[in-house]
């Protein structure tokens, strides 16, 4: 049903509808003149340019910085027929991209048109997350839609993200729909056992899926070292690429033992998995003269927001310096950073600086992103969070 306009409006300030009108979904609380009716946090509410124009219709909540993500362009319901469609339409892609795949991001938040929701499929299960308080109140209904579309064995919740508390949701996980259980997957010729529950984010990191075989096409004969190893992904792929030696190294004593699960599931016997902060690994390890040909960085997002943004860089320095102590010479160094708020330019930058004090010089060969399961949308940097590159060190 078309409406001329909705009961509930924000009218936005002069000039800042111009971020919006060029894709950007989101209107942040600043932005914001003047609130019309009475909105409640997760009404749909429609947004008006400082000249009373119609942008679109979003999820409204007065407690977030972000106030209104946008849903479309014009004024329409949202309900369960909207939903549906949406849901649909970001299905009907994967299969397209990823046909019989075992383990795939179906719907990715903003870039799908579904602010603050993601969805991934492992094998007969789902495992969702809800970052706005809009999308919450409809998990239902997105279960129903999704119980109607994919017939899964079941539904999990991982609403145990921190980025909730902007919103002011409660944390949560569990069981929403049917019996859920662990899940056998196959990513790059890799078996891999997923807790639903207990697995990083929704289960398992999806987005590194393309450059983890990467990696594992570079690594043959190779020394390799795989810090923030989580339940191997990396790890496994440089051994099932042929690597001479692989050590995996995370803080997590349930990662450590998923990897090496994963590993004896996989018949890769040359890896070692150690649990032991990466930091102090990489310097205990310079402290014992070890040298690795192939050196993998994978560190969780250093930076939440843009006030951490200092912290987050002398971090990532810190780190690759580290790093080059224990690479040997011609050696390959693959680095990412998955934090937003650092774009590629600032990273590239810092990489940079930290290989010159190092003695070392820098070839880049590959720089990635995110598979396609993870779409971005031009003009929402946002969505482009995943920095991925893999680069020949060598000495000038």
């Amino acid at each position: 049903m078309i409406h001329e306009h909705l009961s509930k409006q924000i009218l936005l300030k002069k000039n800042e509808d111009r971020r919006i009108t060029r894709g950007h979904p989101w209107i942040f609380s600043n932005e914001i003149r003047e609130i019309r009716g009475t909105p409640e946090m997760g009404d749909v509410v429609e947004a008006l340019s400082a000249g009373g124009l119609t942008i679109g219709v979003g999820f409204y909540n007065p407690h977030s910085l972000i106030a209104l993500r946008l849903l479309s362009t014009h004024v329409q319901e949202i309900d369960e027929l909207f939903l549906r469609s949406r849901l649909d339409a970001a299905v009907q892609l994967r299969r397209r991209l990823y046909p019989g795949g075992s383990a795939v991001r179906l719907v990715h938040g903003e870039a799908d048109f579904l602010p603050g929701l993601i969805i991934d499929q492992f094998g007969d299960q789902i495992s969702l997350q809800a970052v706005s308080f809009g999308m919450d109140m409809r998990l239902q209904t997105i279960c129903d839609c999704l119980q109607d579309m994919l017939h899964p064995m079941a539904i999990i919740e991982r609403n145990d993200t921190p980025l909730r508390t902007m919103e002011q949701l409660p944390l949560r996980k569990g069981v929403l729909t049917g019996t859920a259980g662990p899940v056998m997957i196959k990513e790059n010729e890799i078996d891999y056992e997923v807790d639903l529950l207990e697995g990083q984010k929704t289960g398992f990191f999806l987005d590194q899926r393309e450059n983890r075989r990467l990696a594992g096409q570079y690594s043959n004969g190779l020394r390799v070292l795989d810090c923030f190893c989580n339940d191997g992904g990396f790890a496994l792929n440089a051994a099932h690429g042929g690597a001479e030696t692989v050590l995996g190294i995370d803080s997590s004593e349930g990662a450590i033992q998923a990897a090496t699960r994963n590993a004896q599931r996989n018949g890769l016997q040359q890896i070692q998995f150690v649990r032991e902060d990466a930091f102090e690994a990489l310097n205990r390890l310079a402290g014992e003269g070890r040298i690795f040909d192939m050196i993998i960085l994978d560190p969780p997002s250093f930076s939440r927001n843009r006030k951490t943004v200092p912290a987050a860089r002398h971090g990532y320095r810190d780190l690759h310096a580290r790093a080059f102590r224990v690479l040997a010479p011609d050696g390959f160094l693959a680095t990412a950073c998955c934090s937003h708020h650092i774009d590629a330019e600032t990273f590239l930058e810092d990489l940079q600086a930290v290989a010159r004090k190092a003695g070392k010089r820098l070839q880049l060969l590959q720089w990635r992103g995110a598979p396609s399961d993870h779409p971005v949308l031009p003009g929402v940097p946002e969505t482009e969070y995943l920095k991925f590159g893999l680069f020949k060190v060598s000495a000038p």
